[in-house]
């Protein structure tokens, strides 16, 4: 057979598959309604292993395409049946109950001191605002948690070091909601102080260091880790041949001389920033949403739920996986995606999750500026 032979052959297969899909989906709508009048959940994990099972084998070598396929079949499945059912009415609930972000009124918990990176980020969120600094981001976290302070602002991610991974296990800890994030571009300079000794170290925040990695190793020095930049410029200015990566602002605070400017590894090193609070906010130009969940330990659970997005029309721009405190080699993900729960699809498959998925939280739905 010649190639346009075989692809007619193929259209033709798919033109019968069609017509079968969709009988299969009216029988999902037929299954929905029995179930709703007998008051049974939509997912019934044994009877989809048991099938997924029995298509494997009888599939022989396509068995494991075969599974893939069936089960991306059965997400399609009971995601229209969680719509029909209007699943979900707790989240529906928390998301109907968001209000508008406020001005803020009072403390902005923020890390570092001033001159810090997320001093700049704060600033940048809430022009004007006085921010009460925090020497760790766990601080920050209980500030919140307290009522010490009504937001917190954290870095969560840089586009050369990666994610700050503290960060990440203390949202998924307390659960608090996102309610802005800002990317910001950071440009780190080498301070030391005016006329000191041949330099020996430099000290910064970890991911500081990682993120000017070469320069330093370029340079000789030793890196020293410190709990922030800006306590970084401060501890230099106390000891002989040391030097700080820190920002411009930190340095002056600190009295140190600026040696070298923008040493990062790349040009377009920037920093990604979040507003967390104890209330969901939910602004009008809301436009990424972030959640959290684990997954039953079976064959494609995660390729499974990640179809369902995709299917949805929903961009992941973030996945992060954390081991559950407690546990053997147990996973919360953590996703970050475009879109806003004001859409009708996005609601109804977050609806879903929020029923299905053990450990789900909704972070929020917020607006990012870049």
């Amino acid at each position: 057979m010649t190639l346009e032979e075989v692809r007619q052959k193929i259209d033709e297969i798919d033109s019968r598959l069609l017509p079968l899909f969709q009988a299969r989906m009216d029988c999902a709508r037929e299954v929905a309604a029995i179930k709703k009048e007998a008051g049974l959940p939509v997912l019934n994990p044994e009877r989809e292993q048991a099938i997924l099972d029995r298509v494997a084998q009888r599939a022989g070598e396509y068995g494991g395409a075969a599974r893939v396929l069936y089960s991306t079949l059965m997400e399609v499945s009971r995601g229209l049946q969680h719509s029909l059912l209007d699943d979900g009415g707790g989240f529906r609930a928390l998301v109907e109950g968001a209000k508008l972000p406020p001005a803020p009124s009072g403390s902005i918990a923020t890390f570092g001191r001033p001159g810090s990176f997320s001093h700049q980020a704060a600033c940048s969120l809430f022009p004007g605002c006085s921010p009460v600094f925090f020497p760790s981001f766990a601080e920050i976290f209980a500030a919140v948690a307290s009522g010490q302070a009504q937001f917190g602002v954290l870095p969560v991610e840089n586009s050369s070091a990666g994610s700050v991974g503290e960060v990440y296990d203390l949202i998924l800890k307390y659960r608090f909601f996102i309610v802005g994030a800002e990317t910001l571009g950071v440009r780190h300079c080498l301070a030391a102080p005016e006329g000191a000794a041949p330099l020996e170290r430099v000290y910064s925040h970890p991911q500081a260091l990682a993120q000017c990695s070469q320069r330093i190793a370029q340079l000789g020095l030793s890196p020293v880790t410190c709990s922030s930049t800006a306590e970084a410029a401060f501890t230099a200015a106390r000891e002989k041949g040391a030097a700080a990566v820190c920002s411009e602002e930190a340095a002056a605070a600190a009295g140190l001389a600026v040696l070298e400017r923008n040493i990062q590894n790349t040009e377009n090193n920037c920093t990604r920033f979040i507003l967390i609070s104890r209330e969901l906010y939910i602004p009008r130009d809301a436009n990424k949403i972030s959640l959290c969940f684990s997954l039953p330990h079976t064959t494609g659970s995660l390729h499974g739920v990640l179809s369902r997005f995709a299917q949805a029309g929903l961009n992941l721009t973030k996945i992060e996986s954390r081991p559950i405190p407690g546990r053997k080699f147990e996973y919360d993900f953590y996703l970050d995606f475009t879109g806003s729960v004001k859409d009708s699809q996005t609601i109804a498959l977050l609806s879903s999750l929020y029923v299905e998925l053990p450990r789900f939280s909704f972070l929020g739905n917020y607006t990012e500026r870049e």
